[in-house]
C-alpha cells in the first residue's frame, strides 16, 4: 500500500482501484438493506417501550443532590480496583482459550499465561509508581438535573432551582428511535422513554457524568517516547484509558448511593458492577444507544465541563485528554441498554428539524446509522 501511493506510475491507478473497490462495497451495502422493512416512525412511537408510572416500583426517587458536583485529585486507590482488566489484555492481543478466557482466568492459559502475567504485574508496578508519585490526576463532574420526556422521543431538563414548577426547559436532549422491523409484539426504543412523560406530572431526573484519568499522562509519555520506550508509551495509555473507565464506575456508585440516593443500600463486588447488576444505566453519546456525538455538546454547555475540568471538546467532538469517559445516568428500574441500529431518511430529516441542525449536518455525525446514501 505505501509503495503505491509514493510510486507516481502506480500511484493513480491505486487511487482509483481503491475508490471503485469501496463504491462497489458501498452499493453492495445498501443493495442489502433494501430488503429490510424499516417502520415509519408513527408506527414505531405506536409501540414504542412503555413504562407503568403509576406502579409505585417504577417511581422515581428525587435526588438528595441536585446540580453538579465536581471530583478533583480522586484518590487514584479508591479506582484501581475497579479496573476491567479483559480490554486492557485485548490490546495486547492476548486472549485465552476456553476456559481461561478472561481475567484473572487468562493467567493459567498454556499459551498466553505468562505473558499475561507479566503484563499485569508490569502495569501494577506503573500504577504504584503514579499512586506514590501522583503522577496521573483523575478529575471528573457529575451533573444531575430535573427532566421530563416530551416529543415522544426527547427529554426536556430544568435547572436544579426549577425543580418545583419546571416552568422553563434549560435544554433538551435529543433522541433517535429504534426503526427496523422487529419481530411481532417487540417494542422500538429511544432513551426518552426512560424518562417520565412531561404530561403524567411525575417528577423525574436525568445524571450525566465526565471522568478523566488523562491529566498528567502527557508529561509521562513524553519521557517514555524520549526514550524510544514503545512498550511503556503504550502501557501508559491502555492504563490511562482502563482507569478513566473504572473512575467513572466508582463515580456511578457514588451516584446511585450518594447522590441521588435511589439504591443506598448497594453492596456490590467490582465483578458485579462489571457485570452491570445493579439499577439504572449509564449509556453515552456516539454509542448504540444515542449515536450522535453532537448531543455531548449539551453536556459540556449545561455542566461547564471545559471550566471546571480541564476536559475539552475537539471538533470531531473527540474528548481531551483521550482518557476520558462521558455519558448520561438513567435510574430507571426498567431502563436497559440497546442499540438504534440503521434508521430512515424521514427520522433524519425529523431529528435534524429538531434539533434546528442542517439535514447535511445531521447525516454527517450520522452517517453509521444511516440506512440510504445522503
Amino acid at each position: 500500500v505505501c509503495q503505491s501511493f509514493v510510486t507516481p506510475a502506480l500511484r493513480e491507478d491505486f487511487i482509483s482501484d481503491t475508490r471503485e473497490t469501496y463504491a462497489e462495497l458501498r452499493e453492495e451495502f445498501y443493495a442489502g438493506l433494501e430488503d429490510r422493512k424499516f417502520l415509519t416512525m408513527d408506527d414505531t412511537r405506536k409501540q414504542k417501550y412503555t413504562i407503568d408510572w403509576k406502579d409505585a416500583a417504577n417511581a422515581p426517587v428525587k435526588p438528595k443532590q441536585l446540580g453538579t458536583r465536581v471530583f478533583d485529585n480522586f484518590p487514584l486507590e479508591d479506582v484501581i480496583g475497579a479496573i476491567d482488566w479483559n480490554p486492557f489484555f485485548q490490546v495486547w492481543q492476548l486472549r485465552g482459550r476456553y476456559p481461561n478466557r478472561g481475567y484473572p482466568k487468562i493467567f493459567n492459559d498454556e499459551t498466553v499465561g505468562s505473558e499475561a502475567k507479566k503484563l499485569f504485574d508490569e502495569a501494577m508496578e506503573m500504577l504504584e509508581d503514579w499512586k506514590k508519585n501522583k503522577s496521573i490526576r483523575l478529575r471528573g463532574i457529575v451533573g444531575i438535573y430535573p427532566a421530563s420526556a416530551v416529543n415522544e422521543d426527547d427529554i426536556e431538563l430544568y435547572m436544579p432551582e426549577d425543580d418545583e414548577a419546571r416552568s422553563e426547559a434549560k435544554c433538551l436532549l435529543y433522541g433517535l428511535r429504534q426503526q427496523a422491523e422487529k419481530e411481532d409484539g417487540e417494542q422500538y426504543f429511544a432513551l426518552g422513554d426512560f424518562i417520565a412523560p412531561k404530561e403524567t406530572g411525575i417528577k423525574d431526573y436525568v445524571g450525566m457524568f465526565v471522568t478523566s484519568a488523562g491529566f498528567g499522562l502527557e508529561e509521562i509519555t513524553k519521557k517514555y517516547k524520549n526514550a524510544d520506550d514503545d512498550y511503556s508509551y503504550i502501557l501508559a495509555e491502555a492504563l490511562a484509558d482502563r482507569l478513566a473507565e473504572a473512575f467513572a464506575e466508582v463515580v456511578h456508585v457514588i451516584v446511585r448511593k450518594e447522590m441521588w440516593g435511589y439504591a443506598p443500600d448497594e453492596n456490590l463486588s467490582y465483578d458485579d458492577l462489571l457485570k452491570v447488576k445493579y439499577q439504572g444505566i449509564r449509556p453515552a453519546p456516539g454509542y448504540p444507544s444515542q449515536p450522535d456525538h453532537t448531543e455531548k455538546r449539551t453536556m459540556w454547555d449545561l455542566m461547564n465541563v471545559e471550566d471546571e475540568t480541564g476536559v475539552q471538546l475537539t471538533e470531531s467532538l473527540a474528548m481531551l485528554p483521550a482518557a476520558s469517559v462521558s455519558g448520561l445516568y438513567f435510574a430507571a428500574p426498567k431502563a436497559q441498554y440497546f442499540a438504534v441500529g440503521k434508521i430512515d431518511q424521514t427520522q433524519v430529516v425529523e431529528y435534524a428539524q429538531r434539533k434546528k441542525m442542517d439535514i447535511k449536518e445531521a447525516e454527517k455525525w450520522l452517517r453509521t446509522m444511516l440506512n440510504y446514501e445522503p
